[in-house]
């Protein structure tokens, strides 16, 4: 019974490490902000008429995915596309951005 729950318990934080392993990969952030560009440019440097991304406060960009997400900043698409990642991801992508040269 020992060796189950030690096994369990072995698995679960290996999962735990991978997923967080996986959300500070910069390949994985990248990908993640490549959905962006559609409508904000590649790296954030979005054509007239979209704010660009790049150069941009990371932690302003995160309230304010975090803000389309909870549904309390009025959008007509980011409070869609902000609620498929977690806040941690947001965030990742949003220092992406603010990496960004302007």
């Amino acid at each position: 019974m020992k060796r189950m729950l030690f096994a369990t318990l072995a698995v679960g934080l290996m999962t735990t490490a991978g997923l967080a392993q996986a959300q500070s990969d910069p390949l994985q952030v990248r990908s993640w902000a490549a959905g962006c560009a559609n409508c904000h440019g590649t790296d954030g440097h979005a054509l007239k008429g979209m704010p660009p991304l790049a150069g941009k406060n990371q932690a302003d960009m995160t309230d304010k995915l975090l803000a389309y997400k909870n549904g309390s900043a009025p959008s007509t698409i980011m409070q869609q596309l902000a609620k498929g990642y977690t806040d941690e991801q947001l965030s990742a992508i949003a220092g992406y951005f603010a990496a960004q040269k302007k």
